[in-house]
């Protein structure tokens, strides 16, 4: 039985294949686009899922959209009149696409699909909690999703149990954690909904200042972790911005324009909001636990991708380990919503062992052949040499010991926005300069982001406080102190961004200011190039830990095709790039032509 998921229309759509429950390809259509967070109907997503499974749509059982269109169009509706006049300039932005497109799902899926099928659309926190806990190692476990808003739900939790979820309890709009979060990603200056991640790398370099202004003026949270907003502060419900003048008030002044200068002001406002964010969060897990009396927890939704606030569940929490889905936003909808409908619905069994999950490693989009990309290199007449003579690995490991920077571009393209050793760019840990050199001349993106560790599974407790796999680099914790650097007087009386250049430890291209690194460990069953790559390097340095950031620049989705890999290793400064088998060095390289020219066909946010 072969089942498609999707997602679409809101931000980062995907599409999802499903065949007697086994998950055989899952991709965002931002990947084949090359427009970030692309929100238009999947098909290119679709075509991929399809040829991977090499079925055609008239060979689909079942089509899943994420979320059921109607019911989010009454939230929109309710609200608009309920706030009535002030909504008017945003309902007439809204409505165009509603009377077009979202409205007319069903006809459209078909149209565009070419199918006659079923179509089922399960609730948007249906959708999550499936994603959660369906692909998830536990037999039984709680499961907690949190996000901006589907339909009305922002907050939902119950307990999946073998092949059924079962949702308990929910927090409706307009009270929201994750739109909370997002005003304030907008308040400092970032897009919504696309860096939320730089306000979580942000809050580091800030002081809580203002969380008790959080706490007593925009948010009332119980003991259990349910709250609400006082929503005279917000302006989403029905404006074209998040925040208003009663919030400028609160936090002195305007909010930051995008693209000035960060100030303290936006670190101690990140700080602030992080720190409440996470006790929302560990307040909601421990409820959860006394509730359900559950082992284990499952996470989706937008707020799941808080690694800082993950780790601290973790670490604190009640249960003995949680699971969360690598593509814990939209695009993990389509894959949630095609579970659903064959366990939830179709009553098939779930067969897991509370240790290893069916996600796969999370490597589920397209793949080139050897011969693929020898044609495209050769086509082109790009010089290369090829490692496929048993002598590769070892020779990239020298390149990173060497404090080269590596586009690395190697087996089927992750699903979820974290790159995790499929399209990634790589280097020395140990370099001291690692960080600002990434930052700036690779990815051209502010210098306070923090970079991700990869470490071997069977090494992460050696060099950092976690005693468990985090293969979706979902989770957050301090290094180990054997490692870390101490710091002088002077350097203990730094303030924001001038602690950035400060050394803390033997890893510091990844250990952030405050001794955390948001680990993925590496695991050889999943991805034993990677795997293999890292062991090398170990070998030669004895460090099992590299540096691991997505093979993309800012503005930029990650690249999913040798053509993307090339185009973003040339118009950087990336030293080598490793294409399957091929390594190419920059020096060899000749100028791209006019019609390669990355200005023609990207552009930066």
């Amino acid at each position: 039985m072969n089942i498609l998921g999707l997602s679409a229309f809101y931000h980062d759509s995907a599409a999802c294949l499903i065949r007697d429950g086994e998950i055989i390809a899952a991709a965002q259509q931002e990947r084949f686009t090359r427009v970030k967070h692309d929100h238009r109907f999947p098909l290119d997503a679709v075509q991929y899922c399809l040829k991977e499974g090499k079925i055609s749509s008239k060979d689909l059982d079942y089509v899943v959209f994420y979320d059921k269109p109607f019911i989010k169009f009454e939230r929109l509706l309710e609200t608009y009149v309920s706030y009535a006049p002030r909504g008017w300039a945003s309902f007439l932005m809204a409505m165009p696409l509603w009377l077009k497109q979202k409205l007319h799902m069903p006809k459209l899926i078909r149209k565009i699909l070419d199918y006659e099928g079923k179509i089922i659309f399960p609730e948007h926190h249906e959708s999550h909690a499936a994603s959660a806990f369906f692909p998830s190692p536990f037999q039984r476990a709680a499961f907690l999703t949190m996000d901006g808003v589907g339909e009305w739900t922002t907050t939902s939790f119950g307990v999946g149990d073998g092949s059924k979820i079962r949702i308990d309890y929910e927090i409706r709009f307009p009270h929201s954690l994750g739109l909370l979060y997002s005003a304030f990603t907008y308040f400092t200056g970032f897009k919504v909904n696309s860096g939320e991640y730089k306000v979580m790398g942000l809050a580091p370099y800030g002081e809580p200042k203002y969380v008790d202004t959080i706490m007593n003026e925009l948010i009332d949270v119980k003991e259990d972790g349910s709250f609400k907003l006082n929503m005279k502060y917000f302006t989403y419900p029905y404006g074209l911005t998040m925040t208003g003048h009663a919030f400028e008030k609160l936090f002195d002044g305007p909010a930051r324009r995008p693209e000035s200068q960060l100030t303290q002001r936006e670190m101690d406002i990140a700080k602030s909001v992080q720190v409440v964010t996470e006790e929302v969060m560990l307040r909601t897990s421990r409820h959860i636990h006394r509730t359900t009396g559950e082992k284990y927890l499952c996470m989706a939704g937008g707020v799941a991708l808080n690694c800082v606030g993950n780790g601290r569940i973790l670490r604190e929490g009640p249960f003995e380990d949680i699971w969360i889905q690598p593509a814990a936003g939209d695009a993990g909808g389509a894959l949630g919503a095609a579970l659903f409908v064959w366990h939830q619905i179709l009553n098939n069994p779930r067969v897991v062992d509370n240790a290893s999950d069916l996600q796969h490693g999370s490597y589920l989009g397209p793949e080139y052949s050897e011969d693929e990309i020898r044609k495209f290199l050769d086509s082109n007449s790009y010089p290369y040499k090829y490692l496929g003579n048993g002598e590769g690995l070892s020779k990239i490991a020298d390149l990173i010991d060497a404090g080269k920077v590596i586009g690395w571009f190697s087996g089927r393209m992750e699903f979820g926005p974290r790159a995790l050793g499929s399209r990634s760019i790589i280097g020395d840990a140990r370099n001291t300069q690692m960080q600002s050199q990434m930052n700036l001349k690779i990815k051209y993106r502010e210098s306070f982001r923090p970079f991700a560790p990869s470490v071997l599974s069977d090494q992460v407790d050696k060099y950092f406080e976690l005693d468990r796999p985090s293969p979706y680099m979902l989770l957050v914790a301090d290094v180990q102190e054997r490692i870390r650097k101490t710091m002088n007087e002077d350097q203990q009386r730094l303030w924001g961004i001038d602690k950035l250049n400060v050394v803390r430890s033997e890893i510091p291209a990844i250990t952030h200011v405050d001794y955390s690194a948001r680990i993925q460990t590496v695991h050889k069953e999943t991805n034993p190039q990677y795997y293999d790559l890292i062991n090398a390097f170990y070998k030669k340095s004895g460090c099992p830990v590299i540096v691991n950031t997505s093979f993309n620049v800012r503005g930029e989705p990650i690249v999913m095709s040798p053509e993307h890999a090339y185009l973003c290793f040339m118009r950087t400064e990336m030293d080598y790039l490793v294409l399957g088998n091929f390594l190419l060095d920059k020096k060899d390289q000749p100028k791209l032509r006019d019609d390669e020219d990355w200005r023609s066909q990207y552009a930066l946010d």
